[in-house]
């Protein structure tokens, strides 16, 4: 359906599909998520009629000439225009590629990747049965194949191999019990709010610089918004030089 196709006329106003469309995005994504269905649509349209005949009756009844509503407007407007003069300052501060690449490389002890490791896990829903396959483990069933057969979680089409991870990712029980782990060693089996793991370390890579790569977009939107944040308060600076400003105890 095409977002131009006009859904309802009031007053020789149209409400197309893409008003329905804007108010939606307005509400947000959690109550927008209400209104999704075809009958969630139609109270919406419903809604944009009722605020369409709520100002045609404003207008023919000259609203818009009363005080109270000359004062709502002045502060809506000042509100905006306080607004766009922030947006308009803000958006002209810009940084490129080379001030990020010279503070990078002006920094680089700060910018290190966490001590990581490789493990692959078996879950099993208690421990009797963790207690069990650790025992098939120790017989010589291998670790992949126990995996394959009796994990509970998906990692078990690759043999229960969860790739490498840093701190701070995997739940804090497994965690501990994963970084304390040399290469090739079987744990006894760990519980967790999944419920009982038995883990296996693969590989562990140690804390090491990141290159500039890794951190270069969230470098640059760092900087990005600090200099945007000097330039707001040196702004604000100036402008005290420049206007009066009195505050009271």
């Amino acid at each position: 359906m095409s977002k131009n196709k006009t859904l309802a006329t009031v007053n020789g106003v149209s409400i197309s599909e893409q008003d329905v469309e804007t108010m939606l995005q307005r509400l947000g994504s959690q109550r927008a998520a209400r209104f999704e269905s075809v009958q969630g649509r139609q109270r919406i349209l419903e809604d944009l009629i009722t605020q369409q005949l709520l100002l045609a009756d404003a207008k023919e009844n000259s609203l818009e000439q009363e005080e109270a509503f000359q004062e709502q407007l002045s502060k809506v407007k000042d509100d905006v225009l306080i607004q766009y003069s922030v947006q308009k300052l803000i958006n002209a501060v810009q940084i490129d590629s080379k001030e990020v690449q010279e503070y990078y490389e002006q920094h680089k002890d700060e910018f290190m990747t966490g001590d990581s490791v490789q493990a692959s896990h078996i879950l099993l829903d208690n421990e009797t049965v963790a207690q069990e396959v650790l025992g098939k483990l120790n017989d010589g069933m291998t670790f992949e194949e126990a995996a394959n057969v009796f994990s509970k979680c998906q990692s078990e089409q690759n043999g229960g191999d969860l790739g490498f991870f840093t701190r701070g990712k995997m739940v804090q029980e497994f965690e501990e019990v994963a970084f304390a782990m040399e290469v090739g060693e079987i744990s006894q089996p760990v519980k967790t709010q999944f419920g009982y793991h038995i883990i296996k370390l693969v590989a562990r890579k140690p804390a090491r610089p990141s290159v500039f790569a890794e951190v270069e977009d969230q470098l640059g939107q760092q900087l990005l918004e600090t200099k945007r944040n000097e330039t707001y308060q040196q702004k604000s600076q100036a402008l005290r030089g420049k206007y009066t400003v009195v505050v009271n105890d």
